[in-house]
């Protein structure tokens, strides 16, 4: 969405499609059955269901109960995820049908006995406990643990259904997909709202998701195309606006688990094409009415800003606005690709023209509220079609953007949280929202930098800076006072700009591992602490709200205030690295008086850190045949990293054209020590793959190693960065001591090892 007055009055056809949405899609579906009911104050009557009146098999993997008029259905999708459906008066519907579920192939082994009180209907990982008066269900681990227990059987009104589960003594939640100033932090306590309800700023819920995770190892799943309202209380209860409950359920020791069976289940993340993860740029070119008359070919214009700043820029939208409109598409495409940028469209007249489109040179689709169309459906699909009319038509990958979609669309788009007016306000609730949303399966989510109104040089620079380590960011132009392009402000602004735009662009391989373990996984790179200490009971807290983790290994601690100081930086358990200074703290502690001038992100890496690299680039296309890989090491005890590689812009990944090379690094656990790089052979193939290449590693620690090796053969101590040839040299003066190293280039498909004897840990 792209114009102020757009956002502000939704359209009739928009708005009447949405309250259909609200009024649930099986409000129609006859009054209350069962055998207990109530009437609450609200005078509306609710119903809980009652007592078994009948049990069934109802095929290998499937169970039916019967409770009066009620029918329950248990289904097996695995042996750690399984489906409960009611339905009230008997008959089973599924308005998402096919959409978002995807098939799970054969169902699991399953067995069940009456014991009496319940009917345990069991895997060989949990049991599902039925109890029989009244209908309760209650899920324990194979080694009779339990998991989750309702409090209250399933309970149903006029319009929604209800899940009332026990809250356990220190159980934390995460979920409901993007959720504005909130999410990287526990929702214990607190409700949450699941639904579209066009509030782009802090409290709005954009791109919702109908899932949940508990720290108590499971998920839950809420199969529906209708809003829901999420209480964490004590009990937990968990609503619905529709006359039927479906609910998908994942047991997991980890959170990781339990989000990689919901994205088995609901689609993994989508790889995006190299060129994704660099910044985007949209504005819209012809008929712009902020703007005047201008064309579209006037976007080269722009793209020229980039060049001459020495800017990356991966991607362009150039009819960004309401009524504008394009022109010229192959020559605006050629004029692009000259400065190593891709075409983007705004799909805002529908998609019946994107075959033409992608054929003259789009690669990525920004769709429109108004996808979002007589409900989440229409907006599932939007993403889906824009997605595969892209494929359809070119070699590659889709690449989509959407402002409010629905479980499902990780598969195909990254998440975007709408139009709003840059400030110091919008970055600090900006903050938790992206990382929060990992915590359902949603592995790139992103705002425009200092949004689309508004906005400041100093804004600009604070959201820029940390925005620069989430996977995908676009700046927007047309709205604001100014165009927003991250060069418009001058110096010291675009200088600082600059820094962190070729940082981001430096750690696409980073960034691209972790995107390839997203799509493996369904774990995104972008992490609450929660995620990755969940031990840790202030990870869970207010204590890292404002914080996150880019990947495993960097925490990214946002200024957003106008402050050169920032306070209440939780660095969790472990040794954390200062990025720009080498300084060194020991977690778990609070770091309050950080020294951040306007230049500075408060930028932490941890110990065991190896972070891979391309050097000196502006876009992934300088990248040659002969460039180097650089590895940053912060070595402390074993660790290691895989780095992914394929051809960045093609399908070809997914029929096993990629490769993977390990560095496994062996250090001391303090002191001094020979630290140790073994860089393992490259397995797999791609186009493009590199035969031979040089290496760059740069090792902290504080101390000039007695000597480097390379398989055993001594490498010559070179004067410093200018010396030519394969060295190494020790500067004190960077970041608190770095030995740098360089090979001549090496075989790819050869294993190496660089020994630095006497080196020390960080």
């Amino acid at each position: 969405m792209s114009s102020p007055t757009r956002r502000r009055r939704t359209p009739t056809r928009l708005r009447a499609a949405v309250a259909v949405a609200l009024l649930g899609l099986a409000a129609a579906l006859a009054g209350p059955v069962g055998s207990a009911h109530g009437s609450p104050a609200d005078g509306v009557e609710r119903t809980t269901v009652g007592d078994v009146t009948g049990f069934a098999a109802a095929g290998p993997a499937a169970y039916r109960l019967t409770a009066g008029s009620a029918q329950a259905r248990v289904t097996f999708a695995s042996a750690d995820t399984f489906r409960i459906e009611l339905a009230p008066d008997g008959a089973f519907t599924d308005p998402t049908g096919k959409d978002i579920v995807l098939p799970q192939g054969a169902p699991p082994r399953t067995r069940w006995k009456d014991k009496g009180d319940r009917y345990d209907l069991s895997t060989s990982a949990v049991t599902l406990r039925a109890y029989k008066s009244p209908l309760r269900f209650e899920l324990r681990r194979a080694d009779g643990t339990r998991v989750w227990a309702e409090t209250k059987g399933l309970s149903w009104d006029k319009d929604s259904t209800t899940q009332t589960l026990a809250r356990g003594a220190r159980e934390q939640f995460y979920g409901g997909g993007m959720q504005n100033g909130r999410g990287n932090t526990s929702h214990r306590g607190k409700t949450v709202e699941v639904g579209v309800d066009y509030n782009w700023d802090d409290g709005g819920h954009p791109n919702s998701v109908p899932y949940y995770l508990s720290s108590a190892g499971y998920g839950v799943f809420r199969n529906t195309y209708a809003p829901g309202t999420y209480a964490f209380g004590d009990p937990v209860t968990t609503t619905e606006k529709e006359r039927r409950f479906d609910a998908y359920y994942f047991a997991g020791p980890t959170a990781k688990d339990v989000i990689g069976q919901y994205t088995k289940l609901t689609g993994r993340p989508f790889l995006p094409p190299v060129y994704g993860l660099e910044i985007g740029d949209s504005d819209c070119y012809l008929h712009n009415a902020n703007r005047g008359e201008r064309h579209t070919l006037d976007a080269l214009k722009v793209a020229d800003g980039y060049t001459a700043n020495d800017m990356p820029n991966g991607w362009m939208l150039v009819n960004d606005g309401y009524g504008c409109g394009y022109e010229n598409l192959p020559e605006v495409n050629k004029g692009l690709a000259d400065h190593k940028t891709k075409m983007g469209l705004w799909t805002q007249d529908g998609l019946a023209k994107l075959a033409d489109q992608v054929k003259a040179g789009q690669r990525v689709a920004k769709l429109d509220v108004a996808w979002v169309g007589d409900g989440y459906k229409f907006a599932l699909d939007g993403c889906k079609d824009a997605y595969k009319g892209i494929e359809d038509n070119s070699d590659a990958r889709g690449f989509t953007w959407a402002p409010e979609s629905w479980s499902g669309a990780q598969r195909c788009g990254v998440q975007w949280s709408g139009d709003q007016k840059g400030s110091w306000e919008y970055i600090r609730w900006q903050i938790p929202t992206y990382a929060g949303a990992t915590m359902s399966g949603l592995a790139y989510t992103t705002g425009d930098v200092d949004g689309i109104f508004a906005g400041s040089p100093k804004t600009y620079v604070r959201d820029l800076q940390w925005k620069a380590f989430l996977p995908a960011v676009m700046t927007m132009d047309g709205w604001a006072p100014s165009d927003k392009q991250p060069y418009r402000y001058g110096d010291p602004y675009t200088s600082i700009n600059r820094k962190y735009l070729k940082l981001k662009e430096s750690l696409l391989p980073y960034m691209y591992s972790y995107a390839a373990e997203a799509h493996r996984t369904g774990v995104g790179p972008v992490r609450p602490l929660a995620l990755e200490y969940p031990d840790d009971p202030k990870a869970s807290s207010d204590a890292a709200t404002y914080e996150f983790l880019s990947g495993q290994d960097f925490l990214v601690a946002p200024v957003y205030e106008d402050t050169e100081v920032r306070n209440g930086i939780y660095l969790p358990k472990g040794t954390w690295t200062d990025y720009w200074t080498g300084r060194t703290y020991e977690g778990p502690r609070t770091l309050d008086g950080y020294r951040a001038p306007l230049d500075t992100l408060p930028l932490f890496v941890k110990a065991g850190a190896s972070i891979p690299m391309w050097p000196g680039i502006r876009s992934y296309e300088d990248r040659t045949p002969s460039s180097p890989l650089a590895w940053d090491v912060y070595p402390r005890g074993r660790s290691s990293f895989t780095l992914y590689e394929d051809d960045g812009i093609t399908r070809a990944h997914r029929a096993g054209a990629y490769a993977q090379q390990k560095l496994t690094v062996h250090a001391p656990r303090a002191g001094r020590g020979t630290v140790t790089l073994d860089v393992s052979a490259s397995k797999g193939d791609f186009r493009g793959k590199q035969a031979a290449r040089p290496y760059e590693f740069t090792v902290h620690g504080g101390t000039a190693p007695a000597s480097v090796t390379l398989d055993g053969r001594t490498l010559p101590r070179l004067s410093g960065a200018g010396g030519q040839g394969a060295g190494w040299w020790y500067d004190g003066s960077d970041r608190g001591g770095v030995v740098h190293v360089r090979t001549a280039a090496l075989p790819t498909d050869r294993a190496f090892t660089v020994a630095l004897r006497g080196a020390s840990a960080i």
